[in-house]
């Protein structure tokens, strides 16, 4: 997993409230098991019609939107079912975090999962960075992970909170795989000690 320390770029303004996962990606798209590939498909009822052009007014269609990698989003993001495609559909388009002041619990969760870093902020905190999203391609925002901290282009910078195991993660790249690899000495040594002492199993 791609290690999150500090990301500074484009933000894009998403104050739709309830934005479920099958609106992040859609079930059609549900079939395969890989990770990459499906950042084309992210919010695709939004971003295209249904012989497939593009929506002109949808935000990540917008010139200045296309390389968007924060997204400021309304409540209650990723609520609905509890697809891990989500969080990869996001990932895949570029998108390596989400500031909203909620988020549903298992999203939250695949989000740290998959190197992506869900932020909550107070309302008041939101407006301001919403706002300033709405600023397109030249208002880059930074996410500094280490020091909890999300700063607007012009310099407002609003503290944030994260679980220090989650951080942990996230700062070092480490997914489930990676962490029980972390430990491969640790078991390389009880599986020996194992087999000597229980040779039939």
């Amino acid at each position: 997993m791609q290690k999150f320390t500090t990301l500074t770029g484009i933000a894009a303004p998403m104050p739709l409230v309830n934005i479920d996962t099958d609106m992040i990606i859609p079930k059609q798209f549900l079939k395969t098991i890989a990770r990459t590939g499906l950042g084309k498909n992210l919010f695709d009822e939004m971003r295209y019609t249904q012989d497939g052009a593009e929506i002109p007014g949808f935000v990540l269609n917008q010139p200045a939107y296309r390389k968007t990698e924060i997204l400021v989003a309304g409540d209650n993001f990723g609520c609905g079912s509890s697809r891990e495609h989500a969080p990869w559909a996001l990932l895949d388009f570029g998108i390596r975090a989400v500031i909203s002041t909620s988020f549903a619990d298992i999203f939250f969760n695949n989000c740290f999962k998959n190197g992506i870093l869900p932020i909550v902020l107070p309302r008041e905190a939101v407006a301001v960075l919403m706002e300033d999203a709405r600023k397109g391609a030249n208002a880059r925002m930074t996410v500094d992970l280490a020091a909890q901290t999300v700063t607007s282009s012009d310099g407002q910078v609003f503290p944030f909170e994260v679980d220090a195991f989650k951080k942990h993660c996230l700062l070092n790249g480490l997914d489930d795989i990676g962490l029980t690899l972390e430990k491969v000495r640790a078991i390389d040594s009880f599986e020996a000690t194992a087999a000597q002492s229980r040779p039939w199993v």
